[in-house]
């Protein structure tokens, strides 16, 4: 063989070569941007986030970029992390940081956490109500517009026995509540449950020894109550559809009224008109732990942060990320208007301590 035929069969090796690695580099780097294998996921999810999980683009993220197949079915926060059966489940998605101790202490295995959005309690007032307990000196105005509550004072008016006729001059029957969901099946009632104990107990989170004086009180406070709905969803729902006679103000998360006004953007005006966000001082933040109790849940996680999914959190349904890259930026949601940030904040009592509570109010 001539040296000129060699010659040309070694740089056509080389072009050959060159060429499939080319070619195996592509192949390679679109393997590398579709490198997850498909997998299905079985959930609990509290309520106040069905609109999030029903967004056609956060569906998108999840069963597109990330390949999860999500059966996802909405469960009381505080159910599903103690008397709902987990097995088959790879992840509880609650909006409490005590759920995760409460899951470890009603024998789930929890192999990890990990906090995906954040929602500050706030109230939910019909314009009467609000005005009620601003001319009492329950409720203010801050300077940038916002209303406040004064939880002690509130806390006061609730020892006290008030009653809505004959001490705020409203035309509602009862004494005056604050109505919530279940403490001992929803989140935002138990929040509300731990938030009534602090304010009892003189603002400080009560420890055990504090209970057998604050349990008896919460009791008759909840007993009271009457029906308590399961859901935050669900209660928020009731509020708006049954009026100030059957629920004039409510415990819920702040992300509901922007969820609400981005589905029915032609009420916008008449709830401005009718309801009032009232944000309470102090607060406490609705954490939304992701617990896996399976190694596949860790996949959920990854999407849940993923920064466009976090984002549409944010501007769609008002859910606060901490995600950092992610800005939480009022402006980016249009149809309502949010505080910057939400400063006076007490944290939940311990889970020992909401354990008991739970008991007490079921």
């Amino acid at each position: 063989m001539n040296r000129t035929l060699i010659g040309a069969l070694i740089l056509g090796a080389v072009a050959g070569g060159a060429a499939l690695y080319a070619n195996l580099d592509l192949t390679g780097l679109t393997r590398s941007l579709d490198r997850k294998e498909p997998i299905s996921l079985s959930i609990y999810y509290g309520g106040e986030k069905s609109a999030l999980l029903s967004n056609p683009d956060v569906q998108e993220i999840i069963e597109n970029r990330h390949k999860i197949t999500l059966n996802a079915t909405k469960a009381g926060s505080i159910e599903m992390v103690t008397t709902l059966p987990s097995s088959g489940r790879d992840c509880l998605w609650p909006s409490n940081m005590v759920a995760v101790e409460l899951a470890r202490d009603s024998g789930r295995t929890v192999l990890s956490d990990e906090t995906i959005f954040n929602s500050p309690i706030v109230f939910y007032a019909w314009a009467e109500v609000a005005d009620a307990l601003v001319s009492k000196g329950f409720i203010a105005k801050r300077n940038d517009g916002f209303l406040t509550a004064d939880v002690n004072g509130i806390g006061d008016l609730i020892a006290s026995g008030a009653r809505w006729q004959d001490d705020l001059g409203l035309n509602v029957y009862g004494p005056f509540k604050i109505f919530s969901t279940d403490p001992s099946k929803s989140n935002s009632g138990n929040i509300w449950s731990g938030l009534l104990a602090t304010t009892l107990n003189d603002g400080t989170p009560p420890n055990e020894a504090d209970l057998p004086a604050l349990l008896p009180r919460l009791k008759q406070y909840f007993d009271a109550m009457g029906h308590m709905e399961a859901s935050s969803g669900d209660i928020f729902a009731n509020f708006l559809k049954q009026g100030m006679g059957a629920r004039p103000i409510i415990v819920g998360y702040e992300n509901q009224m922007v969820e609400f006004l981005a589905e029915n953007a032609r009420l916008a005006d008449d709830i401005a008109a009718r309801v009032r966000v009232i944000y309470p001082e102090p607060t406490i933040f609705a954490s939304h732990p992701l617990i896996s109790l399976t190694s596949d849940c860790s996949r959920l996680a990854e999407a849940l942060t993923d920064p466009e999914l976090q984002q549409i959190a944010w501007s769609a349904h008002g859910f606060r990320t901490g995600l950092i890259g992610v800005e939480n930026d009022p402006a980016a949601i249009g149809v309502a208007t949010l505080p910057d940030t939400v400063n006076l904040v007490v944290p939940m009592p311990s889970a020992d301590v909401m354990e008991r509570i739970i008991e007490t109010v079921r």
